[in-house]
């Protein structure tokens, strides 16, 4: 991979003229992940100068973007959201269950994405309740965290959900935990119709509610026959849902949601190449036992499938359900845990005012603490900042 290789670098080389192209139908979110992802850790969102105690060294850093599209912001946000759940992982097995969405549903969520994402989520959540309370299967109540995702390997829009869900719950009386059988959680089968069921139910009532736009290629399902003859397609072919084998530990299950928590449609470290117009990245093909290839598109293209990922501002792409909802959560992990006879986890004494200690930057020349001496904020010019003016 070519040093220091970033999606910002596509971005800043083939950006604009990817605006002008397609000015008339780039959205406001877009155009906003463009921004950011171009801009973030530059002059232009600001920053500031630090300097070490020891040797003088000067240090200039520039501020993040924050947005979560962005290669280079996911990874300080995943650490610190895992630090949160570390609390709430049970000793018990937890298992990866996906729900996929077919292709032929799959084009009317790319142009409906908060109704249909909304939809996905409902569907997923209530098809594990169910049959989780379904006596002949486990008859408790669950919980789990589900993550949306759209993407595959080679970036074509692909959504799905990943779910991490413990191996058991709580029986109805709230008397005792109920574990599932070993390396077993519930029967893909049943959970795949039943998800394909629920999920095409509501989206023909969000259909007839007129809640559903069509445009371009799928035009023709805003008339009634031709969505209703999709919807029953749909209806004919196998839904895809798979459930992985359990964690061996609480460990594995937080290194697992690492990885799948903040993940993009692709890292930078993927990236293997940007020569003239062509970009080169590398991918899995999972077709062959997750082989990995290089794949090289017009950076164009390249944008465009990037871009096919983003979601609506506000959305949600983390869900806590069941047990772990926010409303109840530490109670029913309390509960949870004495049925278990798992000791209590010991909570850090925090005082009124405390605050977090502050971060130690060291110096790359001497390894000296470094100290912020100046800043500057993007309403401020970049040619000259504040922390100059004494020089």
């Amino acid at each position: 991979m070519a040093a220091g290789l970033e999606v910002a670098d596509i971005f800043r080389r083939h950006g604009e003229r990817y605006r002008q192209t397609h000015d008339t139908h780039l959205g406001r979110v877009e155009r906003r992940v463009m921004s950011a992802v171009e801009m973030c850790r530059t002059a232009r969102l600001g920053g500031h100068v630090q300097q070490c105690q020891d040797c003088a060294t000067l240090r200039i850093a520039y501020n993040s973007c924050r947005n979560w599209h962005c290669p280079k912001c996911q990874g300080q946000a995943s650490r610190d959201w895992l630090v949160a759940r570390q609390a709430d992982l049970l000793p018990v097995g937890y298992f990866h269950v996906v729900f996929t969405l077919p292709q032929q549903v799959a084009a009317i969520a790319f142009q409906n994405k908060n109704a249909v994402y909304t939809i996905l989520f409902r569907a997923v959540a209530e098809t594990l309740r169910k049959l989780a309370a379904d006596p002949r299967y486990l008859g408790a109540e669950i919980g789990f965290i589900g993550v949306l995702h759209s993407w595959g390997q080679n970036l074509h829009y692909h959504p799905h959900i990943h779910c991490i869900v413990p191996g058991g719950g709580l029986s109805f009386d709230q008397s005792r935990w109920i574990a599932c059988r070993p390396n077993f959680f519930l029967p893909v089968r049943v959970l795949s119709r039943l998800f394909r069921r629920l999920f095409l139910d509501e989206l023909k009532q969000t259909y007839d509610r007129g809640q559903l736009q069509f445009f371009g290629d799928i035009a023709g399902l805003a008339s009634p026959t031709a969505f209703n003859r999709t919807v029953k397609e749909a209806r004919r072919v196998d839904w895809i849902v798979y459930a992985k084998p359990p964690f061996a530990g609480p460990e594995q299950v937080l290194a697992y949601l690492g990885r799948y928590t903040h993940r993009i449609a692709i890292s930078n470290s993927r990236l293997v190449s940007i020569d003239g117009n062509k970009v080169t990245f590398r991918w899995k093909d999972y077709r062959k036992n997750g082989k990995q290839k290089m794949m090289t598109l017009d950076a164009q293209e390249f944008i465009r499938r990037f871009l096919l990922h983003t979601v609506p501002d506000g959305f949600h792409r983390i869900r806590h359900y069941g047990l772990l909802a926010n409303g109840h959560r530490q109670l029913k992990l309390d509960l949870c845990r004495s049925l278990l006879n798992a000791p209590p986890l010991e909570q850090p004494a925090e005082e009124p005012d405390a605050k977090p200690p502050p971060v130690v930057h060291h110096c790359p020349c001497c390894g000296g603490a470094m100290t912020i001496i100046g800043a500057w904020t993007p309403l401020q010019p970049v040619c000259r900042p504040a922390w100059n003016d004494s020089s």
